[in-house]
């Protein structure tokens, strides 16, 4: 982390943050591995899961408000971060809590993608009075710390920042495809091209 911006400042960002963990694809690539259960339910290593990635990464951040939002097959999931990610403080207003998906009343349909899943969560979000919103994939293997993304977000004053990595161009059409500007600034998006 640059040497301007030091730990106390980070610790706010952190503290001021939800991270919503997107967790309720199927990943049908796995095939029979999500036939029963969502991919970050998958098993990892033993007794994890591939949604341990992300919560370890919120806590190894200083991020201790997190909401985990599900969808296909959760039951295995819910189960997980019941009995494995139930040991936050809530007196100070720490929590990993689970965000089954809802449909609103004018609402026919369950969440129609990682947006939309959001979006139709908005109301809870703005309950827990977040000054950043921290959005990530549930099923992505990965570490990470968030905090020092937070506060060069918060350094380039923009509205949105977007974690992504470099991959080789022959792996390209496995991932989504993200081009940017001299400034760092997103001018075009392809999902797996």
């Amino acid at each position: 982390m640059s040497g301007t911006l030091g730990t106390r400042f980070v610790s706010r960002l952190t503290r001021d943050t939800l991270a919503l963990v997107l967790s309720g694809g199927r990943g049908s690539r796995l095939k029979m591995l999500t036939d029963w259960r969502a991919k970050p339910a998958v098993p990892f290593g033993g007794k994890y899961r591939i949604v341990d990635f992300a919560l370890s990464n919120c806590l190894n951040s200083g991020i201790r408000r997190i909401s985990v939002l599900t969808q296909y097959k959760s039951h295995s999931l819910i189960r997980h971060i019941m009995e494995g990610w139930n040991n936050l403080r809530s007196e100070y207003g720490e929590f990993v809590e689970l965000l089954p998906a809802q449909q609103w009343v004018e609402e026919d349909a369950w969440y129609q993608g990682t947006a939309d899943a959001v979006y139709q969560c908005l109301d809870i979000i703005a309950s827990h009075h977040p000054e950043y919103v921290l959005v990530l994939p549930g099923d992505h293997v990965y570490k990470m710390d968030y905090g020092e993304m937070l506060a060069a977000h918060v350094a380039s004053k923009a509205d949105l920042t977007v974690a992504c990595n470099t991959v080789p161009l022959a792996s390209a059409s496995n991932f989504g495809v993200m081009s940017v500007d001299d400034n760092a600034r997103i001018v075009s998006f392809q999902e797996k091209p």
